[in-house]
């Protein structure tokens, strides 16, 4: 078959689909009834073979049709997948000889009528091959996002294989240079298959050489292969090496080869390599001893220093604002754009890590944002509440960024921490925590029972029960200014 400088623009039609299409009136009279169909091409020489690509179907009136067994002979040869035969003005039926060299050698032959022109059986299969473009495409794209959703859980590595495995509908492993398996997904496959695919991993990623050996390599050794492939009976083999040099292979045994495989398969690969790869940078170095030591008991203010410059940390909460979930790819987007790596996702807020000295936050576009007061490591969970606050009271107010506000003194500086703690304790203690933080917004919001709402993300009649409850606990008319600032005094007492 003559070589192809170039892969076919969509993906093979099968030949059901093309009998399929009623208006064209086609009609399959000899061969096989399955074929895969890559081009279309129209040819009256009396041996088209140097002009075929292979995959064709070839469509002819018989112009020169004179031996009609070595002219299948010569389109088998190149390639062709089907023959499609028109009937008129040339023959008035399709030949008998054609018919018995189609199904002596295989070749599916097809009677196109009279009615139907070559150009509307050419328009039909590449409407065909859009459409199937068009979900090959589809299908990719909604790989691509599975697999970046892996890809971001605190597991993401067997998460991504699991989705690989869900998306080929096979079995993946990730395997060692020796085959070894070190996470896999999917059906089991049988004995013969996993050596095979171990085989492939050799191929794809060898063993480093012992110590002992010679780092240079001998002249003329060519290079390992990026991927390697074999079939066992009715399942496709694949490996393909993994790059972080860890001498990593993805694994892949599928009943199917689709041509949207092979990238969802590349895309898997990628997103492997980087999560595999070790940790480069001193800063992901400098987060992981922290993580580490904290582990092992070491207190916040020894790792302190290893999470950035500075002695102080500020928690920023963020929502957005169409209200549609955050993922960890426009967290992290976030967060860089706040000059952050430090980010996570908790539901439908992302929170970011604000180290040492930075610029003022500003607003974001997209966002809804709650910051809150500089303040040092040991004091990090308070910080997270005042963040979760301003961003309560920024969607309630709808603005796009709320600062927390801390006391600047004025009377309350006046009373003694020690005895305003004392005096909150015993003013607040019928009341929950949940009851307590719905006074205290309600308080900060001037009493709104919509904003309020908002801000706690509950329903109106929560906030009226829960004040409601909060006035019959304390004994108490909320509705007297002077109660109310005895209250949030208490409040911004309480530890």
């Amino acid at each position: 078959m003559p070589d192809s400088p170039a892969g076919p623009p969509a993906p093979p039609i099968p030949l059901a689909e093309l009998l399929g299409r009623e208006e064209l009136g086609l009609r399959r009279i000899a061969g096989p009834d399955h074929a895969e169909l890559l081009w279309v091409h129209t040819s009256e020489m009396a041996d088209p073979y140097p002009y075929l690509l292979g995959g064709e179907l070839l469509l002819t009136a018989g112009v020169q049709l004179t031996d009609a067994d070595t002219y299948v002979a010569r389109l088998v040869q190149a390639g062709a997948s089907a023959l499609g035969f028109g009937v008129a003005p040339v023959h008035d039926t399709v030949p008998a000889a054609l018919v018995e060299a189609c199904e002596r050698h295989g070749l599916p032959l097809l009677e196109v009528p009279p009615e139907t022109r070559f150009t509307a059986v050419a328009r039909a299969v590449w409407r065909l091959m859009a459409e199937a473009r068009h979900r090959e495409l589809r299908r990719v794209t909604r790989a691509q996002q599975a697999l970046a959703t892996a890809a971001a859980r605190p597991d993401p590595v067997p998460a991504v294989l699991r989705q690989l495995a869900v998306q080929l509908e096979g079995r993946v492993a990730l395997l060692t240079a020796d085959g070894g398996v070190l996470h896999a997904a999917g059906g089991r496959t049988a004995p013969d298959v996993q050596t095979a695919l171990a085989r492939l991993a050799r191929v794809v990623a060898p063993a480093a050489p012992a110590p002992t050996a010679p780092r240079t390599p001998s002249p003329g050794r060519k290079p390992s292969p990026s991927s390697a492939a074999e079939t066992r009976g009715d399942t496709h083999l694949f490996a393909y090496a993994l790059g972080g040099g860890q001498g990593l292979a993805l694994a892949l045994a599928t009943p199917r080869r689709d041509s949207g495989d092979h990238t969802v398969a590349g895309i898997a690969v990628v997103l492997l390599s980087l999560l595999t790869a070790p940790h480069q940078g001193a800063d992901a170095a400098g987060r992981s001893a922290a993580l580490v030591r904290l582990l092992l008991g070491a207190s916040p203010q020894d790792v302190a220093p290893l999470l950035g410059d500075g002695d102080s940390w500020t928690v920023v909460h963020a929502r957005r604002a169409d209200g549609a979930p955050a993922d960890p790819l426009n967290a992290g987007a976030l967060g860089a754009a706040l000059g952050s790596a430090l980010s996570d996702v908790d539901r439908a807020t992302v929170r970011i890590l604000l180290p040492g000295p930075h610029e003022p936050v500003t607003p974001r576009p997209g966002w809804t944002l709650g910051v809150s007061d500089p303040s040092p490591v040991t004091a990090l969970p308070d910080a997270d509440t005042q963040a979760a606050r301003a961003l309560g009271h920024a969607e309630a107010t709808r603005a796009p960024l709320s600062t927390h506000r801390p006391g600047t003194g004025g009377l309350a500086g006046l009373v003694p921490a020690d005895r305003a703690e004392a005096h909150a304790r015993a003013l607040l203690a019928p009341l929950s925590g949940p009851l307590a933080e719905t006074l205290r917004c309600w308080l900060s919001l001037h009493g709104s029972w919509d904003r309020t709402a908002v801000a706690l993300t509950v329903h109106r009649n929560t906030v009226r029960q829960r004040i409601a409850r909060c006035a019959a606990l304390l004994d108490m008319d909320l509705d007297d200014m002077d109660v109310r600032t005895e209250l949030w005094f208490a409040l911004r007492s309480r530890p």
